[in-house]
This record gives structure tokens, sequence and C-alpha cells, in this order.
């Protein structure tokens, strides 16, 4: 008798997004894979919308946000991205927060933008999903300065030290394909040593595919590979990851008793 594959909760995809993608297609592959639940995430009014669009397939939830590469245009997007974040179905608000990576948008207006996704998202009381890149000691900042917030570092990258600070605010840290790749035994330290309440996985799809995919459009589906890494990492059998990881994303997004 065959055992059911464990269920896997995406928390944090573009599902069908970008380079012509097919989300009621990919939604497919997903749930074939065990998939079971996904986020899918808003970066601008449009993405936020998209995302809202897409709640009727079969456990997808979405957020509004706005990507803080694009925080010059705070000012005309967010009146559509509040108005979504309102709604009932509304899971999350980002993704927000800093990037120096790419010089697309001055620091200061990010974090305005930042501070601005912050206060939305303690007003409704739901978790914020944060991006940095090459922007830690900024954004540590920023969330030092303010009230606790409940949320997750999308796609974990930093050192040890980065996931020690962001565990300390109370945030949760995510992984995604990265932590496939052969030489990142940095990250694998990192997803060692996070609370097993603490970590949760994802695909960031279509970007960052896992291991045997690069070059290829990521999809929610390619999360296997991350929950095999990820319990890999950890000495656990596959089952036990995704259940965990699961739990960890059920807790911090369901609305449910909020």
């Amino acid at each position: 008798m065959s055992v059911a594959a464990p269920p896997i909760f995406d928390s944090h995809c573009h599902l069908g997004q970008f380079q012509d993608g097919d989300p009621v297609a990919e939604h497919a592959r997903a749930a074939a894979a065990g998939v079971v639940r996904l986020l899918v995430v808003g970066i601008d009014a449009k993405t936020s919308a998209q995302a809202e669009s897409l709640a009727p397939l079969t456990g997808v939830g979405w957020s509004a946000g706005l990507h803080p590469n694009d925080a010059l245009r705070l000012g005309d997007e967010w009146p559509a991205i509040e108005a979504l974040a309102r709604r009932p179905g509304c899971l999350a608000i980002g993704e927000t927060g800093l990037d120096t990576f790419r010089d697309r948008c001055p620091v200061p207006q990010q974090e305005r933008s930042l501070r601005t996704h912050l206060a939305l998202a303690r007003e409704l009381d739901l978790p914020v999903i944060l991006h940095c890149r090459d922007a830690y000691a900024p954004l540590y900042t920023v969330l030092r300065e303010l009230p606790p917030h409940r949320g997750v570092m999308h796609c974990f990258s930093g050192t040890l030290d980065d996931a020690r600070t962001a565990l300390d605010l109370g945030l949760l840290l995510s992984f995604a394909g990265p932590l496939t790749y052969p030489k990142n035994d940095a990250l694998r330290q990192v997803a060692a040593f996070a609370p097993a309440d603490r970590i949760l996985v994802e695909t960031d799809a279509p970007f960052l595919p896992p291991q045997g995919h690069r070059g290829k459009r990521n999809e929610p589906a390619l999360i296997v590979a991350t929950v095999q890494a990820l319990a890999q990492t950890r000495h656990m059998p596959f089952a036990a990851a995704a259940e965990l990881t699961f739990a960890n994303a059920s807790r911090l997004f369901d609305r449910a008793g909020r």
C-alpha cells in the first residue's frame, strides 16, 4: 500500500507570474508533488491584484506589497496595495524590505516604503514578508526602532550572525533553492542552527530554481528538492521536515483565531 506524501507549504512564490508562466498548470504540478498550500506574494499593485485573483485555486493564499527596488513608486502604488491588504483574504504584507545589491531606488525611499508596510501590518495584525539583499544592518536598524513584528525573512541568505539577529527580533527564516547549491555550506549551517519552530521553505518561483534545474524557470513543484536539502541538513526524515515547515507556515499566515 502506498504512503501518502506529506503536505508541503510553499511559503513564498509568484505563481505563474513573469516569463510567460501558466498559474493553473503550475498549480496542478505543485499539487501532484504534494504542495497543497502556496502563498502567492505581491511585489507591486499589479502583481498583488494578480495574486488575489489566484485565491480560488485550492490552497492558494496571497499577500500585497511593493518590492523595495520599486519603492520610488510608493506614492502611486500604495493606495491600491493598501486597499488590497485590507480585504479579508489577504494573509500578509509584502514583500517589502531593503536591497542595496541594485541601485534602482535610494535607501531612504526604501526605508519609507518599509516603514509604511510595517505600520499597515501592525494595524491589520498581519505578518510581514521581508526581502533583504546586502542590507541586513540597515534593515535591522529599522526593525529595532519599532515595536516587534511577526514575519519572515524571505529567501534568507545572510550569515549566522544575521540569522541570530533576525531570530532575536522574533522573525522566522525561510529557505529556498540556494539551500541545495553544493557550495552553499554557510546557508546550510544557518538552516541547521535555526530553531525548529522558526523555519520555513519556499521557492520564490519563478526565480532561484534548486540544483539540477538552475538556468530554468522555477515553480512550486520543485520545492521538494529544498525540503530534501533541509531534511538532510537537520538530520531528519523528509516527511518530518515537510510537516514541520508546513505547521510553521500555517501558524504564521493563517488568520484563524486572530
